[in-house]
Protein backbone atom coordinates (compact mmCIF):
# COMPACT_ATOMS: atom_id res chain seq x y z
CA UNK A 1 0.00 0.00 0.00
CA UNK A 2 1.24 3.32 -1.02
CA UNK A 3 2.13 5.15 1.94
CA UNK A 4 -0.08 8.33 1.22
CA UNK A 5 -2.51 5.82 1.59
CA UNK A 6 -1.37 4.33 4.50
CA UNK A 7 -1.44 8.02 6.22
CA UNK A 8 -4.97 8.02 5.27
CA UNK A 9 -6.04 5.27 6.72
CA UNK A 10 -4.43 5.54 9.71
CA UNK A 11 -6.08 9.24 10.26
CA UNK A 12 -9.34 7.42 9.23
CA UNK A 13 -8.63 4.28 11.39
CA UNK A 14 -7.41 6.17 14.82
CA UNK A 15 -7.61 9.73 14.44
CA UNK A 16 -10.96 10.22 13.39
CA UNK A 17 -13.31 7.78 15.20
CA UNK A 18 -12.19 9.30 18.35
CA UNK A 19 -12.04 12.66 17.81
CA UNK A 20 -15.54 12.35 15.96
CA UNK A 21 -17.08 10.62 19.32
CA UNK A 22 -15.71 13.16 21.72
CA UNK A 23 -17.13 16.10 20.07
CA UNK A 24 -20.44 14.44 18.88
CA UNK A 25 -23.12 16.34 20.69
CA UNK A 26 -25.11 12.66 20.47
CA UNK A 27 -23.82 10.04 22.53
CA UNK A 28 -23.44 6.72 21.54
CA UNK A 29 -22.55 3.59 22.79
CA UNK A 30 -18.86 2.70 22.27
CA UNK A 31 -18.65 -0.71 21.82
CA UNK A 32 -20.17 -1.36 18.68
CA UNK A 33 -18.07 1.56 17.13
CA UNK A 34 -15.23 -0.18 18.67
CA UNK A 35 -16.38 -4.07 17.50
CA UNK A 36 -17.00 -1.91 13.89
CA UNK A 37 -13.57 -0.63 13.64
CA UNK A 38 -11.31 -3.78 15.00
CA UNK A 39 -13.74 -6.00 12.65
CA UNK A 40 -12.11 -4.29 9.48
CA UNK A 41 -8.66 -4.55 11.32
CA UNK A 42 -9.41 -7.83 11.60
CA UNK A 43 -10.31 -8.25 8.12
CA UNK A 44 -6.90 -6.30 6.80
CA UNK A 45 -5.27 -9.12 8.34
CA UNK A 46 -6.99 -11.89 7.22
CA UNK A 47 -6.59 -10.89 3.97
CA UNK A 48 -3.26 -10.62 4.08
CA UNK A 49 -1.19 -13.45 3.57
CA UNK A 50 2.18 -12.44 4.58
CA UNK A 51 0.25 -11.93 8.31
CA UNK A 52 1.21 -14.74 10.48
CA UNK A 53 -2.16 -15.84 11.81
CA UNK A 54 -1.18 -17.24 15.06
CA UNK A 55 -0.65 -13.81 16.23
CA UNK A 56 -4.41 -13.58 17.12
CA UNK A 57 -3.34 -16.01 19.20
CA UNK A 58 -0.45 -17.96 20.56
CA UNK A 59 -1.36 -19.01 23.81
CA UNK A 60 1.81 -21.27 24.53
CA UNK A 61 3.46 -17.79 25.17
CA UNK A 62 1.90 -17.11 28.47
CA UNK A 63 3.63 -19.52 30.66
CA UNK A 64 7.55 -18.31 30.42
CA UNK A 65 6.22 -14.70 30.79
CA UNK A 66 3.67 -15.51 33.25
CA UNK A 67 6.31 -14.91 36.30
CA UNK A 68 7.56 -11.36 34.86
CA UNK A 69 3.52 -9.82 33.72
CA UNK A 70 2.54 -10.76 37.47
CA UNK A 71 5.63 -9.43 39.24
CA UNK A 72 5.00 -6.37 38.01
CA UNK A 73 1.29 -6.46 38.05
CA UNK A 74 1.59 -7.07 41.63
CA UNK A 75 3.62 -3.82 41.86
CA UNK A 76 1.69 -1.52 39.68
CA UNK A 77 -1.48 -2.51 41.31
CA UNK A 78 -0.27 -1.64 44.81
CA UNK A 79 1.27 1.95 43.90
CA UNK A 80 -2.44 2.70 42.19
CA UNK A 81 -4.06 0.85 45.51
CA UNK A 82 -1.97 3.65 47.25
CA UNK A 83 -3.05 6.06 44.88
CA UNK A 84 -6.59 5.72 45.65
CA UNK A 85 -6.22 5.21 49.38
CA UNK A 86 -5.09 8.19 49.69
CA UNK A 87 -6.19 10.71 47.51
CA UNK A 88 -9.75 9.21 46.62
CA UNK A 89 -10.88 6.66 49.36
CA UNK A 90 -14.45 7.42 49.09
CA UNK A 91 -13.71 5.48 45.23
CA UNK A 92 -11.79 2.50 46.55
CA UNK A 93 -13.73 -0.73 45.97
CA UNK A 94 -16.73 1.30 45.26
CA UNK A 95 -17.97 -0.62 41.98
CA UNK A 96 -17.74 -3.56 43.97
CA UNK A 97 -19.81 -2.26 47.12
CA UNK A 98 -22.49 -0.87 45.02
CA UNK A 99 -22.81 -3.63 42.53
CA UNK A 100 -21.25 -6.43 43.06
CA UNK A 101 -23.21 -8.49 40.18
CA UNK A 102 -22.43 -6.28 37.29
CA UNK A 103 -18.94 -6.05 38.98
CA UNK A 104 -18.98 -9.95 38.15
CA UNK A 105 -20.05 -9.50 34.60
CA UNK A 106 -17.47 -6.79 33.60
CA UNK A 107 -14.78 -9.50 34.59
CA UNK A 108 -15.91 -11.88 32.48
CA UNK A 109 -17.05 -9.69 29.64
CA UNK A 110 -14.55 -7.25 29.53
CA UNK A 111 -11.47 -8.89 28.29
CA UNK A 112 -13.67 -10.67 25.67
CA UNK A 113 -15.74 -7.82 24.42
CA UNK A 114 -13.60 -4.77 24.69
CA UNK A 115 -9.49 -6.54 25.97
CA UNK A 116 -9.32 -8.34 22.87
CA UNK A 117 -11.03 -6.13 20.10
CA UNK A 118 -8.20 -3.33 21.65
CA UNK A 119 -5.77 -5.64 20.81
CA UNK A 120 -6.58 -6.62 17.35
CA UNK A 121 -6.73 -2.88 16.55
CA UNK A 122 -4.55 -1.57 18.18
CA UNK A 123 -1.50 -4.18 18.35
CA UNK A 124 -2.00 -6.77 16.09
CA UNK A 125 -3.28 -4.71 13.09
CA UNK A 126 -0.64 -1.47 14.06
CA UNK A 127 2.28 -3.74 14.16
CA UNK A 128 1.54 -5.55 10.49
CA UNK A 129 0.10 -2.51 8.83
CA UNK A 130 1.91 0.68 9.77
CA UNK A 131 6.02 -0.77 10.45
CA UNK A 132 6.57 1.48 7.08
CA UNK A 133 5.58 4.55 9.04
CA UNK A 134 6.94 4.02 12.04
CA UNK A 135 10.46 2.20 11.81
CA UNK A 136 11.98 0.06 14.39
CA UNK A 137 10.60 -2.12 17.06
CA UNK A 138 10.80 1.13 20.36
CA UNK A 139 8.97 3.48 17.42
CA UNK A 140 5.96 1.48 16.65
CA UNK A 141 5.87 0.38 20.28
CA UNK A 142 5.25 4.29 21.47
CA UNK A 143 3.04 5.00 18.13
CA UNK A 144 0.96 1.86 19.16
CA UNK A 145 0.60 3.30 22.81
CA UNK A 146 -0.09 6.91 21.21
CA UNK A 147 -2.91 5.57 19.36
CA UNK A 148 -4.35 3.64 21.76
CA UNK A 149 -4.29 6.61 24.42
CA UNK A 150 -5.53 8.66 22.10
CA UNK A 151 -8.78 6.30 21.84
CA UNK A 152 -9.24 7.12 25.54
CA UNK A 153 -9.72 11.15 25.06
CA UNK A 154 -13.64 9.62 24.60
CA UNK A 155 -13.88 9.39 27.96
CA UNK A 156 -13.09 13.26 28.28
CA UNK A 157 -10.31 13.14 31.69
CA UNK A 158 -6.75 13.37 31.09
CA UNK A 159 -6.17 10.54 34.01
CA UNK A 160 -7.89 7.64 31.40
CA UNK A 161 -5.37 9.11 28.97
CA UNK A 162 -2.41 9.15 30.85
CA UNK A 163 -3.05 5.65 32.34
CA UNK A 164 -3.39 3.99 28.99
CA UNK A 165 -0.45 5.26 27.17
CA UNK A 166 1.58 4.13 30.22
CA UNK A 167 -0.84 0.55 29.49
CA UNK A 168 -0.37 0.94 26.05
CA UNK A 169 3.43 0.62 25.94
CA UNK A 170 3.82 -2.05 28.47
CA UNK A 171 0.86 -4.08 25.94
CA UNK A 172 2.37 -3.16 23.07
CA UNK A 173 5.83 -4.21 24.01
CA UNK A 174 4.65 -7.09 25.54
CA UNK A 175 2.89 -7.95 22.06
CA UNK A 176 6.35 -7.44 20.28
CA UNK A 177 8.04 -9.01 22.47
CA UNK A 178 5.81 -12.32 22.26
CA UNK A 179 4.21 -11.89 18.91
CA UNK A 180 1.12 -13.07 20.73
CA UNK A 181 -2.12 -11.36 21.00
CA UNK A 182 -3.19 -13.91 24.07
CA UNK A 183 -0.66 -12.62 26.36
CA UNK A 184 -0.35 -9.37 25.64
CA UNK A 185 -4.45 -9.16 25.93
CA UNK A 186 -3.81 -11.47 29.49
CA UNK A 187 -1.84 -8.29 30.76
CA UNK A 188 -4.31 -5.93 29.03
CA UNK A 189 -6.78 -7.91 30.75
CA UNK A 190 -5.25 -7.93 34.65
CA UNK A 191 -4.68 -4.44 34.42
CA UNK A 192 -8.46 -3.18 33.63
CA UNK A 193 -9.86 -5.61 35.74
CA UNK A 194 -7.94 -4.47 38.58
CA UNK A 195 -8.92 -0.31 37.74
CA UNK A 196 -12.73 -1.29 37.33
CA UNK A 197 -12.42 -3.03 40.93
CA UNK A 198 -10.00 -0.20 42.49
CA UNK A 199 -12.74 2.05 42.06
CA UNK A 200 -11.66 3.42 38.84
CA UNK A 201 -13.36 2.30 36.32
CA UNK A 202 -15.38 5.39 36.14
CA UNK A 203 -12.68 6.58 34.69
CA UNK A 204 -13.10 4.46 31.52
CA UNK A 205 -16.91 3.73 30.59
CA UNK A 206 -19.93 5.50 29.74
CA UNK A 207 -22.85 4.63 27.32
CA UNK A 208 -23.66 1.19 26.74
CA UNK A 209 -21.93 -0.34 30.16
CA UNK A 210 -23.07 2.49 32.12
CA UNK A 211 -26.87 2.28 31.34
CA UNK A 212 -26.66 -1.55 32.29
CA UNK A 213 -25.49 -1.16 35.37
CA UNK A 214 -27.89 1.19 36.18
CA UNK A 215 -30.77 -1.58 35.20
CA UNK A 216 -29.23 -4.38 37.54
CA UNK A 217 -29.06 -1.76 40.29
CA UNK A 218 -32.93 -1.14 39.98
Amino acid sequence: MPRSWLVLEFLTVFVAPPLGYRFSPVRIPALPLLWIVAGYALSQLLRDPRFDRTRLWNAATLTPQLAAILTLFIAVAAVLWLGVHWLAPSLQWSFVRSNPVFWAIVMVAYPILSVYPQGILYRAFFFERYAPLFPGKWAMIVASAAAFAFLHIVFRNGLAVALTFAGGLLFAARYAGTNSLFTSSFEHALYGCWIFTLGLGQYFYHGTIATVGKVLRQ
